[in-house]
């Protein structure tokens, strides 16, 4: 509650992993209960300074009741070589926990798989093994506990401090997670039970280069994508039902270009390719695609509708228009007027309008049928290279 002064009490832990670091203290470290108050207070006067985390250890000073400061050194014990591997194969094995270490983040999941692998990255009982130069004999003295909470904002700022403390630096945790993520045979590949055979530069130089392998029949179904086994972090705006459905997206993609072969397919807009997945995506994902393209929902649900009706051509006569010249607009106002559609057919630019029809006439030469949809219009049916075919579409 704040205090006299109105000022809010110091805290300790303001993220999920620095919370957790303290509830370990006050928990699971079975450290005197009666001592980390005292602790807790030294540490919100300001007493303690050059706080330094390094492999398994933590080092500060401390001022006391004497004019020259305490020297704290407080040991955690590390892990061993079979802590280590088991950790970091389930952690290399789900995707979720590497991504989220990657974004800075330790996730609820990873610390509890972690301690159910043996590799507990909080304190436990007998973990922390604390020294200060103060005469009080207590373990913890209050010095050392000051410490302890101030240890919190360390892994507030870095969870990787948790992994550092348990002996290994965040570039050597990171380094072993990538090489595990890596295919089989690819370059850094760790080899387990022993070093990986080198080439000699000379040779590897002179190798001739072996023929590509044949080209493997296309699969006639794309496949669902790999599930994460959590979600992203949250302060990333992502969700695991995002990251499905591009990992799907971007399958089929691949698919589509394997059976029209190289340079089939035309190189898409940001626009294109975005009402493209729009088109494919279920209509509760529309505003949120928006959203995180930062286009408006309305317009990307219009994008959408008209690719699915007419493809890229049936987007860019929605999005745009232009002069096309007098030859064609003359024949299709001709084939309106013998419609039998009530009123007059009215041109403006590419547009042709006569009631509840609108005829577009794209730049790639075909024509577009848009109907009256509230206040605006809508694609309605694939293109044709004759206005009469979409005046009159096969269905009608």
């Amino acid at each position: 509650m704040p205090g006299a002064t109105g000022r809010k009490r110091r805290t300790f832990g303001n993220t999920w992993w620095g919370k957790a670091w303290v509830e370990a203290l006050e928990e699971r470290a079975k450290l005197d209960p009666n001592r980390l108050p005292r602790g807790r207070t030294y540490a919100r006067k300001g007493t303690v300074s050059k706080l330094a985390v390094g492999a398994g250890e933590v080092t500060a000073w401390v001022q006391g009741s004497r004019a020259v400061p305490y020297r704290v050194t407080i040991h955690m014990r590390a892990f061993t070589e079979p802590q280590w591997e088991s950790l970091l194969g389930m952690v290399g094995s789900r995707l979720g926990h590497v991504a989220a270490l990657l974004d800075g983040e330790l996730p609820a999941e990873l610390a509890e798989d972690a301690r159910t692998a043996g590799a507990d990255l909080l304190p436990g009982p007998g973990d922390l093994r604390p020294k200060c130069s103060c005469p009080d004999s207590a373990n913890p003295c209050k010095h050392v506990a000051a410490v302890y909470y101030l240890v919190a904002d360390e892994v507030d700022a870095d969870p990787f401090v948790l992994f550092l403390l348990r002996g290994r630096p965040r570039e050597a945790v990171l380094a072993e997670l990538r090489s595990r993520r890596a295919p089989a045979g690819a370059p850094g590949k760790r080899v387990r039970g022993g070093t990986a055979p080198g080439v000699d530069p000379k040779r590897a130089y002179t190798r001739r280069i072996a023929a590509l392998p044949p080209r493997q029949a296309v699969p006639g179904t794309v496949g669902p994508p790999a599930v994460l086994d959590v979600d992203p972090p949250h302060r990333t705006g992502w969700s695991g039902e995002m990251f499905v459905e591009l990992a799907a997206d971007a399958a089929a993609r691949a698919w589509e270009l394997l059976v029209m072969g190289p340079g089939r397919e035309a190189e898409l807009s940001f626009e294109e390719d975005l009402a493209r997945r729009a088109a494919a995506s279920e209509p509760h994902l529309i505003a949120e695609l928006a959203e995180t393209a930062g286009v408006a929902a309305r317009d990307l649900a219009l994008w959408a509708q008209a690719w699915r009706e007419a493809g890229r051509g049936g987007m860019a006569v929605v999005r745009e228009t232009w002069p096309p010249g007098q030859a064609p607009l003359a024949q299709a106002k001709a084939d309106l007027a013998e419609s039998g559609l009530p009123g007059e057919p009215k041109i403006w630019r590419n547009r042709i309008t006569q009631g509840d029809l609108q005829l577009r006439y794209g730049r790639d030469e075909r024509w577009y049928r848009f109907v009256r949809d509230g206040e605006g219009w809508r694609v309605d049916g694939p293109s044709a290279a004759r206005p009469t075919d979409v005046i009159y579409p096969p269905s009608e």
